[in-house]
């Protein structure tokens, strides 16, 4: 069987469609799965909708979104499924993020605007269709605009960290973005570890403080490249008694990006985060 509890569609990050992203999943073959857009649960609504009208060969949706969040000053990243999309507490947090994206949206905005490139926020408006607000939506309009050749240039010389677009959000803290999700009545995963830059000691202390927090699962690495942390975090796993998620954080298709879907088998002797929504064996 194959799994991808991490991707994105256009409601945050994503280049696919919620209805495009459906249809690869199909061809990808994968029959569990969940959407994770950014700080929103606009595309795990939308999907619902278009499920309950076609016939999508037994692929079957876990709620899911990925909730960013602050531990010991770095921005941490943690995956939710399972929850109730109508949790009170849920809708309340999702909505205060929402606020403050917009708000730096509008900041990101008014400070290309000083440095020769007035029109930002409509423009990256224009390019997000209603998804909240970031900086790759603000690329893409520099380059549709003719001010960068590419989003990757964009990036490297105005949005980039560090940049005059790089404008920080003071995300909620490790604890209040896990603690939202178990209210919600769902799972609370560690997003991608290898991807914060830490240290195998100071990894240790995440995963301590989310396991305090109420965390119940870590999210695998993937690939050759990240072999020996994967080994690493499969020992954290057993060690704290947690729960494996897998997913691709698929984004869009790209020569040497990810690709939906990801083998169910591998896991190690651990216990995985999918237990109990859907017969494994398969």
């Amino acid at each position: 069987m194959r799994v991808d509890f991490h991707m994105h569609s256009r409601h945050s990050d994503g280049a696919l469609s919620v209805a495009h992203l459906l249809g690869r999943l199909v061809e990808a073959e994968v029959a569990l799965f969940a959407l994770t857009d950014h700080d929103t649960i606009d595309g795990v609504l939308e999907a619902r909708r278009l499920m309950s009208g076609q016939d999508l060969q037994h692929l079957t949706m876990v709620n899911g979104v990925e909730l960013s969040c602050v531990w010991s000053g770095v921005t941490i990243h943690v995956v939710g499924l399972g929850f109730d999309c109508d949790s009170p507490s849920l809708r309340t947090y999702l909505d205060s993020i929402d606020q403050a994206r917009g708000a730096r949206a509008r900041n990101i905005a008014d400070r290309l605007a000083k440095v020769g490139f007035p029109g930002g926020y409509e423009g990256a408006l224009a390019h997000a269709e209603g998804a909240v607000v970031g900086r790759p939506h603000f690329a893409r309009w520099m380059v549709e605009a003719g001010y960068c050749d590419s989003a990757d240039q964009a990036f490297k010389k105005w949005l980039g960290r560090g940049k005059i677009g790089d404008v920080k959000l003071f995300w909620p803290e490790l604890e209040t973005a896990v603690s939202v999700i178990k209210d919600s009545g769902g799972k609370a995963a560690l997003a991608h570890p290898h991807h914060y830059g830490l240290t195998r000691a100071k990894l240790r202390r995440l995963v301590s403080a989310f396991v305090q927090a109420g965390g119940v699962a870590l999210e695998r690495p993937l690939g050759k490249d990240h072999a020996d942390l994967s080994c690493y975090v499969t020992r954290l796993v057993k060690e704290y008694g947690l729960e494996v998620s897998l997913g691709s954080d698929f984004h869009a298709d790209t020569q040497w990006g990810p690709r939906l879907g990801v083998d169910a088998g591998r896991l190690d002797g651990c216990e995985p985060v999918w237990s109990g929504w859907a017969d494994t064996r398969g």
